[in-house]
């Protein structure tokens, strides 16, 4: 089946709307219920899902580091790159959008005092860890995801149908150890949606968000070349 770059583009614009709407919604709305571990499954088990909804579409990668990590691997063209990154940021803006809707619906409800689930660190932010701190763990922790997702799609993988269940999991353990540090981007779309909502501290860390993620999963492609040339 010959799929067209909008298809493309359509299916990365719904897989990151569920990925933000389900993930950072699971931290808006059923945080108190359900702890961060909850929330740690709730995201992976977003990518988990849409792995097998939309992979067999556009690869869904539902996350501008990885776009740019296959972009540098060579596994994406550049027009591709640039469509897949716009619909990314596009689907987690909308799904920011709805969310805020929604969890407005409850009374007790404020921005200000219950955010949209935007990453941050600091003073102000779960366990207050720095600057530093907040940076590497967006560099190591997304550099390990994209060595589990080239690894688990890659053409020498004998068990490329598990794939999903691989880097939906590896997404889960990431979140398990990093929510208390900044909430866990690994994924510069996942942050812009409610950032731009959330606006203050949410917008001026946005930075860390960004560029973090990017170098990491630039860095996550390089390890995994190193070892596996398929």
């Amino acid at each position: 089946m010959q799929v067209s770059l909008s298809q493309k583009c359509f299916a990365e614009f719904i897989g990151t709307f569920v990925l933000v709407l389900i993930g950072c919604g699971s931290a808006v709305l059923a945080g108190a219920h359900v702890g961060f571990l909850g929330i740690a499954f709730a995201f992976g088990l977003s990518v988990l899902t849409m792995v097998y909804a939309i992979g067999h579409i556009s690869g869904c990668h539902i996350n501008p580091a990885i776009t740019i990590s296959m972009l540098t691997t060579g596994k994406i063209s550049g027009k591709d790159a640039g469509g897949y990154i716009v619909s990314q940021i596009a689907g987690a803006i909308a799904a920011a959008a709805v969310l805020y809707f929604i969890a407005q619906g409850r009374a007790e409800y404020t921005l200000a005092a219950n955010g949209l689930g935007q990453n941050g660190y600091g003073d102000a932010y779960n366990d207050k860890y720095s600057l530093a701190a907040a940076l590497t763990f967006e560099i190591v922790f997304t550099a390990i995801f994209l060595v589990v997702i080239h690894g688990a799609t890659s053409k020498s993988n004998g068990n490329g149908a598990l794939a999903g269940v691989a880097i939906g999991l590896s997404l889960t353990m990431i979140h398990i150890v990093g929510i208390p540090i900044t909430g866990v981007s690994v994924n510069p779309a996942r942050s812009i949606g409610p950032a731009l909502f959330a606006g203050g501290d949410a917008l001026s860390h946005l930075w860390v968000f960004i560029v973090g993620p990017i170098v990491g999963g630039v860095i996550g492609g390089w390890i995994w070349k190193m070892y596996d040339k398929a």
